[in-house]
């Protein structure tokens, strides 16, 4: 796979990302490819590679851009108070506006690449990363076509005005959402505020849970679930494939 550093210029300045790319000639459906909590890490480039390597562009951001900060170990990050707390305070300032501020930006800067084909691109993300693919999708209906997100957190809050799935109705993008077991972040009263949003709007959902804990779909997590994991994969190419070729 190719890697292509880049600079994403954003009203709030320079948001560093990473452009994974097949080492075939392209161009490729597009990708804005959101991390979980911890941001951006070798184990989040390297699952931006594999999808790559399926045939898309995934443009991987650093969703922390606004404020300088030494690197998590989510291998241990969990069981560390200090750690846990720096991870928290850091996760609570990117406020909802500026979520779309950046995808707005970073929509921009995939779209513009000759790497990527023209046509509907995808918003993917992982746990805290969800949501950020929810309000790219709604920030740019005319460009996100397919949103899926894993183990995702927060996506449908009980009386929270900026609850991502109150945003459903300004979206055109197809959804798929991979639940976990036994998620108190996305847990049964979730997804039936979720289904229930997108049945009002008219958006397609495809909504599973998978046997795994939070956290399955990314190797470097306690939690990682091999099995979960492969369906993961197979299931987002899949669906990718399906919904962006087709619109592209």
């Amino acid at each position: 796979m190719t890697r292509t550093e880049l600079a994403v210029e954003t009203p709030d300045g320079p948001c560093r990302a990473t452009l994974h790319t097949p080492e075939r000639t392209g161009p490729w459906p597009g990708v804005v490819y959101y991390p979980d909590a911890g941001g951006v890490r070798e184990t989040l480039a390297g699952m931006a590679d594999a999808l790559a390597a399926v045939g898309f562009a995934v443009l991987l951001p650093d969703i922390y851009h606004r404020t300088p900060y030494a690197p998590f170990d989510t291998s241990t990050l969990f069981g560390d108070p200090e750690e846990f707390a720096r991870l928290t305070a850091l996760a609570s300032s990117l406020t909802p506006s500026q979520v779309v501020t950046d995808a707005r930006a970073l929509v921009a800067a995939s779209t513009a690449r000759a790497e990527v084909a023209p046509g509907g691109i995808g918003a993917v993300g992982y746990c805290f990363g969800g949501s950020m693919a929810f309000r790219a999708a709604a920030a740019e209906p005319d460009h996100v076509a397919a949103v899926a997100t894993f183990h995702g957190g927060g996506l449908a809050a009980a009386d929270d005005p900026s609850s991502p799935h109150l945003l459903v109705g300004s979206m055109r993008a197809a959804l798929y959402v991979a639940a976990a077991t036994d998620d108190a972040s996305f847990d049964a009263g979730a997804h039936t505020r979720l289904r229930e949003a997108c049945d009002a709007a008219g958006v397609a959902l495809t909504l599973e849970t998978y046997p795994a804990a939070h956290g399955f779909a990314v190797p470097d997590n306690p939690t990682h679930d091999d099995d979960a994991d492969r369906r993961h994969r197979e299931t987002l190419a899949a669906f990718l494939s399906e919904r962006l070729r087709r619109r592209g």
